[in-house]
Order: structure tokens, then sequence, then C-alpha cells
């Protein structure tokens, strides 16, 4: 009995680190490729400067090793950060700008209507 339930909070245990892993690296993804689109433009402006400079030296693969390093750079950077906030144990249910991951409303105001000042304060 003691080896099937240590078993199973192992699975669980395992899922939920999985889990969290694929959370972040999607929300780092989206972050990186919304948030982060000046960073994005500046990175392709860098990456043509490159190709065009690397284009004299090796003329077949030149676009290819910048856009390929460029690609593996930010992938690289997306995976270390979402396993250094795994390994820390962040729950990105417990970060408060995540409000549009897990679908909760997070409204700026609430409406008042015209008639609320004459109605909203009477009592049967």
């Amino acid at each position: 009995m003691e080896m099937t339930t240590h078993q199973n909070l192992t699975k669980a245990y395992s899922l939920a680190v999985v889990k969290g892993f694929l959370i972040w690296t999607f929300t780092l993804t989206v972050c990186l490729l919304v948030v982060g689109f000046p960073l994005v433009v500046l990175m392709v402006t860098v990456g043509a400067i490159m190709a065009i400079a690397l284009q004299s030296i090796l003329p077949v693969s030149a676009v290819l090793l910048v856009a390929g390093g460029l690609i593996g750079a930010n992938l690289l950077l997306v995976l270390f950060g979402a396993a250094v906030l795994t390994i820390k144990g962040v729950n990105p249910k417990e970060v408060r700008w995540l409000s549009w991951l897990h679908g909760e409303p997070d409204p700026l105001h609430t409406s008042v209507y015209a008639a609320c000042p004459l109605t909203c304060n009477l009592t049967k």
C-alpha cells in the first residue's frame, strides 16, 4: 500500500512540474512575441546586418547561420526562463499580471448607469 501511494504522489508531482514548465514556456513565448515586439524588430534588424556582413565570408549559409542563431538563442532563453521559474516553484496562478492566462476577469472599472443614483439605494 505504501509503495503504490508513493508512486502516485511521485507521478502527480512530476505531472505538476511538467505542466508548470509548459505553462511558463507558453507564457514567456507569448510575452516575447506580443510585449517584446520592439525587441524582435531590433533582433531582425541586427540579424539582417549580420547576414549581409557574413555574406562575403560565407556566401551560401550566411542567412541560415544568422537566422538559426537568433531563433536558437530565443528558444534557449525562453526554455531557460521557464526552467528557472519552474525550479523556483513559482506557480503561474500566483502571478498577478497573468490574469489573462487563467481566465480571471480584471475589470478596469465598474459600470454606473444613469438611473443608478435614483434607484440603487431604494429598498422595498
